[in-house]
């Protein structure tokens, strides 16, 4: 151990001189970080851990903490604000200059440290609003409940702790250094801004951009058809009713997108596409399920969770326990808020995947020259509101922005048509004293009671408890719209706005299902029976890939364990594979290509050239469909971003006997992609697709298909948060895809579980494991130790902090008033 961490010593040292005089990704060239006092040296501190005893202010009574060998925080307090206060403390004493990035990000603070190149990003964030929010979360009426202003407070007590003392030790990490700034004291409203970070990372999209640009060019008749509301292949909904009655409401005609709308459309899409990485959502893939106590081996309830998000060095998650009088709880927190965001206490657990229902709507404002900053709403003339931001820009003058906004949001471009942008993450939410609640909660009644104070992202929040039940729900806002559709930008007359939520009573969810399973993996959770609009397969519903494969395994005979649960977590079979593969196999000739298939069980493992033979067949066969249709159409959105709204109809098409017929194979009067065409049967769709899919793959891995290995053309990396490369993990040969279980999407892939953990309530165990290490420092031992363990498909046992304290390895702290 000592061996690695000199190791990662020298290689931080090398990427720190590189850095210091030359510069690198976002960072400049910094003399500095030279200065053996406050400079990058001062990680060395950092990096040796041992037994400490530290004077905070603020605190009421003595705290125990206990780091195990791997450095999960084990917290005991005597108050509850302690415990917050403490959960403060350790956030910034492993991952402060993380948590500075978080708040600067949704601030619009970047260009403060790192200059120019991140004012595109900081005058977005500013007019989005997370700042706004954060605000009126913070100050408004009624604003946080006394428990939540409680733990925010000591929260932000503890961090500021931390920042005072790293300051007077020469303690502050060394990114500050090399970027040549100190952190400001930390507030509450920083930590409502990272929690809004998250929920715009995860639900705020561009689709009803999108789609305004393809009905524009492909028309309404082909856009309804590869692009609709209701999933045309088979899915897997976890709710299947029976549902409220609801009056029907009467289709209206659909209006032409005008010109002046494609324009907004296409500016404000460039504009958002242009960001950096993180800030639009681009779909999900997340997996939980739990098995009642009557399916399961040991006779309790079981639970797995793993969220897909942005694989990141230091990782989005810190693993905590928290005891106190009212809290005892283990999991992972977000660094930035006081709370366990995905865990268990002493008697319920719970993990979460997003439900990507739509909670972004774009409105097309009516202006009129007589009236000049204004805009037609509900029949009169209403003057826009404005908000005004310095901008800070190292080594440049300070930028002023103002912000204009309507009733339904901010304005996000004047091109063509003036346009704003209404979205649920707006809405101010007591989502941290929800998470509270959902900490302490005890039983089914009082989990599902305080999510009904849940806003957004919207999640598939899954539940098990020690008694033996299972549940899930779909908590969140799902915003109501008038009329029109939704799916594309809507007038903003007052005709088509949001005018309420689904009823809480009404949204997806299920208790003590009678199969004795649940399962989500962001496929749309519902039947086509239900009434309510909740968006559309493309907006940002997963094709059911993951979702269907994990229910086919729960679904069969059986008792279930908690080695099941890692099995299918970590599982590589891809669903659709199994649809596709045998109806290819129909069509080709013998070969060597062919048998790898023949014998192939679908998984994606890096030893498979099947796996790899597969890929690019259906990537291949997606683009000999649509390609044509976007070069006749001139479409101006990436065919390759809409690959899984294409896939699903192609594969509804193959299921079907039939395929995507090319432009000049269409009649005139006919809609031509609806109906079978003749000259152009599936079989030699099929056979065109697979024969340019080997040459291609003959030309770049080499004659013999069996060396054609999934590892060979499929890697991932966990990708530093700095954006130094040399500090990243990776790119490493890695299993999976994008409809496997272990979700591997991208090439190389930088996405996927950020955290795994299995509950099994009958043996009492609970175990978990996340990419990455409990520091920021990369000189730590604590900066990739459990990344070994996470590849492998490996856990690490949950410890209560009695256990950690006995444990070998384990070093303790002692915090006094």
């Amino acid at each position: 151990m000592r061996l690695a961490n000199f190791a990662a010593a020298i290689v931080f040292s090398v990427a720190i001189l590189y850095v210091s005089f030359v510069g690198a990704g976002p960072l400049p060239a910094l003399g500095p970080a030279f200065n053996p006092g406050t400079g990058a040296w001062t990680m060395a501190f950092d990096a040796s851990i041992g037994r400490e005893t530290q004077h905070l202010t603020g605190l009421q009574q003595p705290v125990r903490i206990t780091l195990d060998r791997d450095g999960t925080a084990h917290i005991v307090a005597q108050t509850d604000h302690d415990l917050f206060l403490a959960v403060g403390y350790v956030h910034a004493r492993f991952r402060l200059f993380q948590m500075d990035l978080l708040r600067r990000q949704g601030e619009g603070r970047l260009s403060e440290v790192v200059g120019k190149k991140a004012l595109d990003s900081d005058r977005f964030e500013l007019q989005l609003g997370l700042l706004r929010t954060a605000e009126q979360e913070w100050n408004g009426r009624p604003g946080p409940s006394e428990r939540a202003r409680m733990a925010i407070l000591a929260y932000t007590q503890g961090v500021n702790d931390r920042i005072a003392q790293a300051e007077f030790l020469h303690q502050l990490p060394a990114m500050f250094t090399l970027l040549g700034y100190q952190p400001k004291p930390w507030t509450p409203i920083d930590s409502l801004i990272v929690k809004g970070d998250m929920t715009q990372t995860l639900n705020f999209t561009d689709t009803p951009l999108v789609m305004a640009l393809l009905e524009r060019s492909l028309g309404p008749d082909l856009v309804s058809k590869w692009f609709p509301v209701l999933p045309p292949n088979p899915q897997s909904p976890y709710d299947p009713g029976p549902y409220p009655a609801r009056p029907t409401v009467a289709a209206l005609p659909a209006p032409q997108i005008s010109g002046a709308e494609a324009v907004a459309a296409a500016d404000a899409y460039q504009r958002l596409a242009s960001l950096p990485a993180g800030l639009v959502a681009t779909g999900g893939a997340s997996n939980n399920w739990a098995v009642a106590g009557t399916r399961s081996a040991s006779g309790g309830a079981l639970l797995a969770g793993d969220p897909h998000l942005h694989l990141t060095l230091p990782a989005i998650w810190y693993q905590l326990t928290m005891d106190s009088p009212s809290y005892h709880v283990a999991g992972v927190s977000i660094p930035g808020t006081p709370v366990v965001l995905i865990g268990h206490n002493q008697h319920i657990a719970w993990s979460l995947t997003d439900a990507q229902n739509q909670q972004t709507f774009y409105y097309s404002e009516v202006e009129d020259a007589a009236h000049p900053g204004q805009y037609s709403w509900n029949g009169s003339w209403r003057r826009y509101d404005t908000a005004s931001y310095d901008i800070p820009v190292r080594g440049g003058p300070t930028e002023r922005l103002t912000v204009k906004l309507s009733v339904h949001g901010p304005v996000i471009t004047e091109r063509g048509q003036t346009t704003t942008v209404w979205w649920a993450g707006n809405i101010p939410s007591q989502d941290l004293d929800v998470l509270l609640g959902v900490d302490q909660a005890s039983d089914w009644q009082q989990f599902r009671d305080t999510l009904r104070g849940w806003y957004s992202p919207t999640h598939n929040f899954v539940y098990s408890d020690d008694k033996g039940n299972i549940g899930m729900i779909s908590a969140g806002y799902y915003p109501h719209v008038k009329s029109g559709r939704p799916w594309l930008p809507m007038p903003g007359t007052g005709e088509d706005d949001v005018d309420g939520t689904i009823p809480y009573d009404d949204i997806p969810q299920v208790y003590n299902p009678p199969e004795g399973i649940i399962w989500s993996a962001n496929q749309r959770q519902v039947t086509a029976d239900y009434p309510w609009y909740i968006g559309t397969a493309s907006n940002f519903f997963d094709p059911g890939y993951r979702a269907n494969e994990i229910h086919r395994v729960l679904s069969q005979g059986g008792k279930l364990s908690a080695a099941d649960m890692m099995a299918l977590q970590t599982d590589t079979r891809d669903y659709l594979a199994s649809e596709m593969v045998p109806i290819l196999l129909t069509v080709m000739p013998a070969s060597p290509a062919r048998d790898l298939l023949a014998g192939w069980d679908y998984r994606m493992e890096t030893g498979s050239a099947a796996a790899t033979i597969w890929w690019a067949f259906w990537q291949t066969y997606i683009a000999q469909a649509f390609d044509p249709w976007w070069k006749a159409k001139t479409v101006p959105v990436d065919r390759s971003e809409m690959n899984d709204s294409l896939g699903q109809y192609l594969e509804s098409q193959v299921m079907a006997g039939s395929t995507v017929c090319p432009p000049e194979g269409c009649s005139p009067s006919a809609i031509c992609p609806t109906e079978e065409c003749s000259r152009f049967p599936l079989n030699v769709a099929l056979d065109k697709a697979i024969r340019s899919t080997l040459d291609t793959l003959a030309k770049s891995l080499g004659a013999d298909p069996k060396t054609w290995t999934w590892g060979r053309v499929h890697q991932r990396t966990l990708q530093n948060l700095a954006k130094i490369t040399g500090l990243d993990y990776g790119p490493r040969p890695d299993r999976g895809d994008a409809n496997t279980p272990l979700a591997a999407p991208d090439f190389p892939s930088s996405h996927g579980p950020s955290w795994r953990m299995v509950v099994d309530w009958g043996s009492g165990t609970f175990m978990g494991i996340y990419p990455g290490g409990q520091s920021e420092n990369p000189a730590s031992q604590w900066y990739t130790d459990r990344v070994d363990t996470w590849w492998d498909g490996r856990y690490a046992p949950m410890l209560t902090a009695d256990q950690a304290a006995s444990a070998p390895g384990a070093t303790s702290w002692k915090l006094q008033p």
